[in-house]
């Protein structure tokens, strides 16, 4: 286990960047810097990253960055990565983009490089929407969620992009959040030790398109994962795992309200009035239906 005494002590996106104030992008962004001590290439879509990173020349980044076209995220990352073998250069590549970029617009070339086992690092960071072009509602948005085009809450169930990316049987990946950073360090640096590619889902809180108050990213991310909302797990070579505070909530019975995670967030505020009871009940059931189908895996049943 990474403990923070291990932790790269240079910072490798500088403060003074625009980034909305309790961004879950910076955060993950300072914290994969340190995972990887800086040594690495990032590419990114149109996101809220392409914003934070400023305005040529002025930027915090301290690593080489490529910005590039919406969709082709994972392509570009692949070319970039084969170009630097020909070239005797060994850096990881890592391609960092929204959901929006990665479950919706991106899906295919990501699905295309998870196919060929390209020897990259692709991270989603998922604040749940579009959230640099006026938080419209994604692949990712949960059940139940506002979003200035589900004002009245999104009524389908979010696409699970890591399973989709493990049904391509490559050799890592994993869910992380923000709000644990040590656990999202651990994976990105057991990720870039595999060869192929590999994936992993951070889950990043968003204050301005969930409605709670920059100070409360962390608490808003602990509490999606003690809730049971998100699940960090792994899969490694196939083997399937739940993985740092998860491991210990598989009963029910350990996990907290998920009211306490919903009341917390603008988003959700219509699912704890009356008349959202039955749209706050079938959330309810989708998360112990996502659990049901961990315990399955935890316990080796088919």
């Amino acid at each position: 286990m990474v403990t923070v005494k291990e932790l790269d002590r240079k910072e490798h996106w500088l403060p003074g960047h625009s980034a909305c104030s309790g961004c879950p992008a910076s955060l993950g962004l300072r914290m994969l810097g340190k995972a990887l001590r800086g040594n690495f290439i990032l590419v990114v879509p149109a996101c809220c990253t392409t914003v934070i990173q400023g305005i040529y020349p002025c930027t915090p980044s301290q690593v080489p960055l490529l910005n590039i076209a919406f969709a082709a995220t994972a392509a570009t990352a692949s070319g970039l990565k084969a170009a630097l073998e020909l070239r005797g250069v060994n850096v990881p590549v890592v391609a960092w983009a929204g959901d929006g970029g990665t479950v919706d617009i991106g899906l295919q070339s990501l699905s295309g490089a998870a196919e060929r086992n390209e020897d990259i690092l692709y991270i989603c960071y998922d604040n749940e929407a579009y959230q640099n072009t006026g938080i419209q509602r994604s692949g990712a948005t949960p059940y139940g969620a506002w979003t200035t085009t589900t004002p009245l809450g999104k009524r389908e169930r979010r696409k699970d992009a890591p399973w989709i990316v493990a049904a391509h049987k490559v050799p890592y990946v994993a869910t992380a959040s923000v709000a644990y950073p040590l656990d999202f360090v651990e994976k990105v640096q057991k990720a870039a030790a595999k060869k192929g590619f590999k994936y992993i889902h951070l889950h990043a809180p968003c204050p301005t398109g969930w409605r709670f108050p920059p100070s409360k990213t962390i608490e808003v991310g602990r509490l999606a994962v003690e809730t049971g909302m998100w699940i960090l797990y792994e899969i490694e070579d196939g083997v399937f795992k739940l993985t740092g505070r998860s491991k210990a909530l598989l009963d029910p019975s350990k996990r907290k309200p998920v009211e306490e995670y919903l009341k917390l967030q603008g988003r959700f505020s219509h699912l704890l009035r009356p008349e959202g009871r039955e749209a706050l009940e079938s959330l309810k059931l989708q998360i112990e239906e996502s659990w049901s189908e961990v315990g399955k895996l935890v316990r080796g049943q088919p």
